[in-house]
């Protein structure tokens, strides 16, 4: 998962929205799962992981997420619904290890 993505997660459907950009999408979700870092993920309980789109560049995953974050929430909700209709959380989808999925954080390897 070593490649630049835009995500967005949620607190519950329909909920708290948090759009990022990330070099390490499984690293950052962890990250939010967690609470490991101060701010509104962490404050709101958005802690799901229900839309992601990978990049090849950085620069073009930067000018996407700047994008979204002009959005409006209709917008954001329906680009959810689009591909992820059941609000899943897609944490298991970016995980293949089953240490990983049971809570440790993810190898920097």
């Amino acid at each position: 998962m070593k490649r630049p993505a835009v995500y967005i997660m949620a607190s519950q459907r329909s909920g708290a929205l948090y759009t990022g950009v990330t070099a390490d999408l499984l690293q950052r979700v962890w990250q939010h799962r967690e609470g490991a870092v101060e701010g509104f993920t962490r404050r709101y309980g958005v802690k799901l992981l229900v839309w992601y789109e990978q990049h090849e560049d950085m620069g073009s995953a930067i000018t996407r997420e700047k994008a979204l974050k002009k959005w409006n929430r209709a917008w954001k909700l329906r680009l959810i619904e689009e591909r992820n209709p059941q609000w899943r959380d897609l944490w298991s989808e970016i995980v293949g290890d089953s240490a990983v999925a049971a809570g440790s954080p993810p190898s920097r390897g």
